[in-house]
């Protein structure tokens, strides 16, 4: 792995273990195991950093999420059994660094109009992930639902990290709650 990778994999470590405010040349050169020259050699600013370490996260989460949907897709499982899929997911990926840098990135774009545009990115392809889940599994105006499902999922990713439930436990219910609401009646 090259040093820039390092120093973006320790910049999102610090992210999620102790918020923006620890990122500094110093910890992330640590972290990172590289010299400080070599990370103002790559990052000449911390703006420079912030900005490519959360960019460099979302592309990753976006492709994972994109191999998973299109799994999910292809299986051709139904709406209550897709609510269990999706809670399995959110477990295996709900706890760590990445999680909280994840909510980090949000809520610093907030503050930050530089990351905006990442947190918009990120929030769209989210958007359109569940709307390709919903669509697949036959629920009508499923790009009109998919920002419910993602507001749903990102207040429950926020319940679980503040009481600290590492189950995921509900978020099945709630989502099979969700679509059921959405799908048609006969």
């Amino acid at each position: 792995m090259s040093a820039r990778d390092r120093i973006l994999q320790a910049t999102l470590r610090l992210i999620g273990e102790e918020g923006i405010g620890a990122v500094t040349n110093r910890a992330v050169a640590r972290a990172a195991g590289v010299s400080l020259g070599s990370l103002t050699y790559h990052f000449p600013s911390q703006d420079d950093l912030l900005r490519e370490a959360l960019q460099t996260f979302v592309d990753e989460e976006i492709s994972r999420i994109t191999a998973y949907v299109t799994a999910l897709a292809d299986s051709g499982m139904a709406p209550v059994e897709a609510a269990d899929a999706v809670e399995k997911a959110v477990v295996d990926f709900a706890y760590g660094p990445e999680q909280i840098a994840n909510l980090e990135l949000h809520l610093h774009a907030a503050r930050d109009p530089v990351l905006r545009e990442t947190s918009a990115r990120s929030v769209d392809a989210y958007d359109r992930l569940a709307g390709a889940v919903l669509a697949a599994l036959g629920i009508p105006d499923a790009e009109r639902h998919a920002p419910t499902i993602v507001a749903m999922l990102y207040g429950l990713a926020v319940r679980r990290l503040a009481t600290g439930d590492t189950t995921g436990t509900g978020t099945s219910d709630a989502f099979r709650l969700l679509l059921l609401g959405a799908l048609p009646r006969t």
